[in-house]
C-alpha cells in the first residue's frame, strides 16, 4: 500500500515541478501583485461561488445575477494577466485530467469488461 503513495507523492512532486505548475504560479503571482487585477479576479471566483453555491442549493439565479456574472466575466476576459493566468490554469487541468484517466483505467478495466 505505501507503494501507492509513495509513487502519489513522486505524482505530486512531478506536478510541482511541470511547466504547466511553473506557469500557472508565474502567472498567479502576476495577477496578485497587480492590485486591479487581484480584485478583479477575487470578484470573479467570489462570483463563480455564489453561482454554484445556490445551483447546487437548487435555488433558481435572478436575470440580476446572470447579468452582473456576466459583466465580470467580461473584465476578467479584458484583463491580460487575468487571461493568461486562466489558459495555464486550463493548461494545467488538462494534464491533470490525463493523469486522472491513467490512474482510473484499472476500474475502468474491470468495470467495463463486465458490461453486455
Amino acid at each position: 500500500m505505501s507503494n501507492m503513495f509513495d509513487s502519489a507523492y513522486d505524482l505530486e512532486k512531478a506536478i510541482r515541478e511541470s511547466e504547466e505548475f511553473k506557469g500557472l504560479k508565474a502567472a498567479f503571482e502576476a495577477v496578485m501583485s497587480d492590485p486591479t487585477a487581484k480584485k478583479t479576479f477575487e470578484d470573479f471566483r467570489d462570483t463563480q461561488m455564489e453561482l454554484q453555491q445556490k445551483q447546487m442549493q437548487g435555488e433558481d439565479i435572478t436575470e440580476e445575477e446572470v447579468e452582473n456574472a456576466r459583466q465580470v466575466v467580461e473584465l476578467v476576459q479584458q484583463h491580460e494577466a487575468i487571461s493568461s493566468l486562466m489558459e495555464q490554469e486550463q493548461r494545467l487541468n488538462m494534464v491533470i485530467n490525463e493523469l486522472s484517466q491513467i490512474i482510473t483505467k484499472p476500474l475502468e478495466e474491470l468495470y467495463g469488461s463486465h458490461q453486455g
